[in-house]
Formats: structure tokens, C-alpha cells, sequence
């Protein structure tokens, strides 16, 4: 509760002594500790939830039987991939029922290192959404990328300190943790000692492997493509986090886990999540909503989105709606639809009907800070002879998307052709390295992307954010990634030498400040035009693309210096014999 409150003022507004500031009158409340309804005014002082039961108040508010649920909590996300500032990102997801977020800054440090951490606090404090961090652990990704910091164990050791600091985000190098890498050994010492909280990111790690990778003490997984995966994780001890977000939708798969036998160990998070989707879908009470259609408990899902994570980071203070925790509650119609009506942040009403009931301000930033987030673009200009692939072999190794899921596959072809091949749905793929001016430029192939025509470019590439470019021709994707570039940062539609359509994104290659809707307005404008070049429905064009560049995620990937088998952590040949 924080000694700052006026414990004696609490407690007798709970014994019914004095007056509470807010009493909800005449609602239900969805208890998270027996999973029922239970009926009962709900009195809230200083922000805090007092009482359960009949009480009188300074203001009260008749709910007209309605349902109280804890503020919703998203356990897991990278507030940099919505694209929005934390400002206008608090404004697209507070009206559904949002009040915390847990972020992995790992997009922005990948590119500004302690200066984009630095940001990403600064930019989120005071808001009426609480954000909460979780230092990056693999920056880069692996020691094979390209990244415009490295973040160590030394580096990260200040972080700590900071406000809303509670862990150490997803150890996606489970094969350097597994192998006892040094530097990961110290990141984790170094986080066990805070007594913070360790996020893993292990897909298909199984058996004596994921036996090291738990005794390492990593607590959490949100890679679980399968039920099966998903329990031997929770049975070694792992809380799971069950994804639903723009790229990766693991929902269906791991509905089972919503069932009483495994739901207490289970939260809910979007990992990716971009503005349309917040706008037409929701945000975490989303998830719940897909969960109740399913035929999965409402109180089962209700409690994952809340209470489990609130409990697995140790947030003590909320996720529940009972005396003590902090009035962060939504207000539901009904636990079918589960239409979120009104959002009370620290006991205040600041969402109502799908809008939010006060301004927003935007926090004070240092200066100095912002501009070097600003201006982080370091690339030379590109030209079509630097997309050429130099190297002769009879067989062409071809990254294979795989629609709806962030994995990929590999697929050899027996062809030795150099160039793109799109009547073959096989496609050029480079990334540009953006950071440090190297010149480097990675270079393959993708099939199941769909263009037939033109070029598309993004610095938005998972997990360095080097500059990604796709299409059917070098001179479409010298002129994608030179757009790009010209803009410092974002994403770009070519086709026959012609820009179609651009959306700029300053802050460091990731974000704008603009709000959600125009954005979304933007990316749709982006959509359209990258389905008239012929990317398949069901893949979205600029999340599929930017995750072909992460290589942590079985199977195949391109970095900067080439494709990657990312089970063995080499290079692969794209032509070969």
C-alpha cells in the first residue's frame, strides 16, 4: 500500500468512522479469490479500495448491477512495437480496461541503449497508466547481430534503481543461458540480487534443457506454440504467459490452460500490438473475451489477466478488488460480452463508454535525451547493386513465413537463379544495417510473403531494428530503403519506382508521436497498398516482415551479415550445391 498513505484515515473510513471519498453503489463484484459475484457497495479512500459491503460516501456512483472487475494488467509487451509514443499508447488502451503494463524496452535499447530506457521511463511517468520495466537482457539479441548498443551486466546494474524497474526481461539467448554463457550468468546474478523477477523467452526448449534454463532461475515463458509445450514448462515451475497479439496468436492452442487445473500459474499478455488492433479488437480484455467465447471460466480468465500477474511481479498492491489493493477497477456489463463500460485508475474515473474522461498530459522529457532518440538514423544511402547476390550454387535456401505465427521454416529449392523469382512466390530479402554506418547488408530469400511486384522496407526488424527491406526487383529496394532512410525511420510501399505510401517513425526507427488513430489510418493506407503488391491475406505485411530478422526464433532468419539457422547459431548459405 506505501507508507506515504494515511493508514489511520483508511482504516476508519473502512470501519464506516468517516465518510469515503467514492462508494460504487449497487454493482457486483467479480472476486478473484473465490471466483464468484458478490454483492456489496465498494468504498474507495485516497485512492485505495476500503471495504466491501454498505457504505456511504462523499460521491457515489449506482452501478445499476453491473460488474466490478481489478484493472486489467498486460504481463508482457514492448510498448515500442504499437509504434505510439507511452503517452498516446496509455490513451488507445486505458478506455479497455488497461491499467498496468509490464514493457521490455528491448526495441529501443537495441537502437539507443541506456538512453532509450532512459526515454521510455521518462516518457510513461505520471501517466494514468502504470508502466513498469523489465531491463533488456539480450541486447543484441545474440552475438551474431548487429545492434546499435550493447547492454552488459555492469551497464544494466544502475537501472535497477529506477522507478518501476521490476526484473530482468526475457533471456531470449536460452542457448547462451543453457551453456552457462558468462555474461548471461551475470545479468541474472545481478537481478537475483535485487530480488527481482527473471522473464525467459525459450520456444521448444524441452527436456534437460529447460530443466538448466529453469534452475537458472528464469521464471517465465511466452513462446509456448503448443498445450504440450506449454505444461511441461508450468509443471518445471514456469509461470505461463499465454500471448495474443498482433503477429503471434497462441490463444487457441493454449485454451486449456484456462481450465482450473493449470490457471493459477497463467497471465495473459500481447507481446506486439499495433494500433488498429488496439482500436477494433481491444487490448487485454480482448483476450478475456476470446477466452469466454471459447467456453473458457470468465473468473478463470478475469483472475489471469489481473491477479496472476500482479503476483508473479510481485505487485502486491493490486489485482483484486478488496480492501487494501488500489482502486483500479474497470466496470464490465456482463461476463459474456465483457463490454468494459468504465475504468477508474487509483479511484478516479478516467474512461467511460470507449472514451477517456480527461486529458492526457504528456510528461516532461530531458531535452538532450529526446534528440539523440530522435535522430538516431546512421546509414548510407543504398543503391540497386548492393541488393545483388554475388554468390552460384545449384539449390536456393528460402526463409518460409509461417501465416499467423512469428516461427519460421526452411525451404530448399532446386534453383541457382540469384534474383528473386515472384512467379515462384519466392522473394528478395536484405537487411541494412542502420546504426553505426557499417555498410553491411545481409541477403536472401522468402517465400510465402506474397508480392509480386515492387519492394517493401521497415526499420522496424526484430530485434536490433536494422533496416528490412522485401521485394521482387533491387531498384524497388534501393528506393524502399533510401525512403526509409530519408525519413529516419519507418516504413515505405514501392512499386515501379514509385513511392505509394510511407508512414515516418523519428522516434529512434520505432515510434511517432502521433495518436493511434492516424496511425492506424496510415498503416491501413500501408495494408492496402502492400496487398495490391500481393502480400497474402492473414500475414501482416510490416509485423511478418520485421520478425523474419530475429534470430532466436526457430527456424531461419537474416541479420545483417546473412541468413541464419538459428538452432545452431551459424550462417547459412543462400545458394548452394
Amino acid at each position: 500500500m506505501g507508507t506515504d498513505r494515511d493508514l489511520k484515515a483508511l482504516i476508519a473510513s473502512a470501519a464506516g468512522e468517516t465518510e469515503a471519498d467514492l462508494v460504487l453503489k449497487n454493482g457486483k463484484v467479480l472476486n478473484v479469490f473465490s471466483k464468484e459475484l458478490e454483492e456489496g457497495d465498494i468504498a474507495i479512500k485516497d485512492g485505495i479500495i476500503v471495504g466491501i459491503g454498505s457504505y456511504s460516501g462523499k460521491e457515489e456512483t449506482d452501478l445499476e448491477g453491473r460488474i466490478v472487475c481489478p484493472g486489467l494488467i498486460d504481463g508482457h509487451i514492448h510498448l515500442e512495437s504499437s509504434m505510439l509514443s507511452p503517452s498516446e499508447f496509455s490513451k488507445a488502451v486505458i478506455p479497455h480496461g488497461t491499467t498496468a503494463v509490464i514493457t521490455d524496452p528491448h526495441e529501443i535499447a537495441n537502437v539507443a541503449g541506456t538512453d532509450g530506457i532512459s526515454y521510455m521511463i521518462e516518457s510513461s511517468r505520471g501517466l494514468p497508466l502504470d508502466v513498469f520495466f523489465m531491463l533488456p537482457s539480450c541486447v543484441p539479441a545474440t552475438p551474431l547481430d548487429e545492434s546499435g548498443a550493447e547492454l552488459n551486466a555492469l551497464t544494466l546494474e544502475p537501472l535497477y534503481m529506477q522507478e518501476r524497474v521490476l526484473g530482468l526481461a526475457e533471456l531470449m539467448n536460452s542457448y547462451g543461458t543453457v551453456a552457462g554463457d558468462e555474461d548471461i550468468i551475470a545479468k541474472i546474478k545481478g537481478a537475483v540480487s535485487h530480488g527481482k523477477a527473471i522473464d525467459g523467452h525459450a520456444p521448444a526448449l524441452t527436456g534437460n534443457k529447460l530443466n538448466a534454463y529453469v534452475t537458472a532461475g528464469v521464471g517465465s515463458d511466452h513462446e509456448c506454440f503448443s498445450f504440450e509445450e506449454a505444461r511441461e514448462k508450468l509443471m518445471r515451475g514456469q509461470h505461463i504467459m499465454i500471448r495474443q497479439g498482433t503477429a503471434a496468436k497462441n490463444l487457441e492452442a493454449l485454451l486449456p490452460l484456462f481450465d482450473d487445473k493449470y490457471c493459477d500459474r497463467c497471465l495473459l499478455v500481447t507481446d506486439d500490438k499495433h494500433p488498429g488492433d488496439l482500436i477494433s479488437q481491444g487490448h487485454i480484455d480482448y483476450i478475456v473475451r476470446e477466452a469466454i467465447k471459447a467456453g473458457k471460466s470468465p473468473y478463470n480468465a478475469v483472475k489471469m489477466a489481473s491477479f496472476n500477474a500482479a503476483e508473479y511481479f510481485g505487485l502486491k498492491d493490486r489485482g483484486a478488488v478488496a480492501p487494501g489493493y488500489k482502486a483500479d477497477l474497470i466496470v464490465v456489463s456482463d461476463l459474456k460480452d465483457f463490454v468494459v463500460e468504465k475504468v477508474y485508475k487509483n479511484g478516479r474515473l478516467v474512461a467511460e463508454d470507449g472514451r477517456l474522461t480527461e486529458e492526457i498530459v504528456k510528461p516532461s522529457i530531458d531535452q538532450d535525451r529526446y534528440r539523440r532518440v530522435r535522430h538516431s538514423f546512421n546509414m548510407h544511402e543504398v543503391s540497386p547493386e548492393d541488393f545483388k547476390i554475388n554468390s552460384k550454387g545449384s539449390k536456393k535456401r528460402v526463409i518460409k513465413v509461417v501465416p499467423g505465427e512469428i516461427i519460421t521454416d526452411e525451404v530448399i529449392v532446386d534453383s541457382g537463379s540469384p534474383d528473386a523469382e515472384p512467379d515462384k512466390d519466392i522473394i528478395k530479402l536484405a537487411v541494412v544495417e542502420r546504426h553505426k554506418g557499417t555498410g553491411h547488408i545481409g541477403l536472401g530469400f522468402v517465400t510465402g510473403y506474397g508480392i509480386r511486384k515492387g519492394a517493401i522496407a521497415s526499420s522496424v526488424a526484430h530485434d536490433s531494428h536494422n533496416l528490412i527491406v522485401a521485394g521482387t526487383n533491387d531498384e524497388d529496394m534501393a528506393l524502399a530503403a533510401n525512403t526509409v532512410r530519408e525519413n529516419e525511420g519507418g516504413l515505405a510501399v514501392v512499386c515501379d519506382g514509385k513511392v505509394l505510401s510511407t508512414l515516418a517513425l523519428p522516434l529512434a526507427g520505432l515510434m511517432c508521436e502521433d495518436d493511434a488513430a492516424s496511425v492506424e489510418a496510415k498503416l491501413d493506407e500501408m495494408k492496402a497498398q502492400a496487398r495490391f503488391l500481393g502480400v497474402k491475406e492473414g500475414i501482416d505485411p510490416f509485423m511478418t516482415l520485421a520478425f523474419t530478422a530475429l534470430p532466436v526464433i526457430p527456424k531461419l532468419r537474416i541479420i545483417t551479415k546473412g541468413v541464419v539457422d538459428v538452432n545452431t547459431q551459424s550462417y547459412a548459405p543462400v545458394l548452394f550445391d
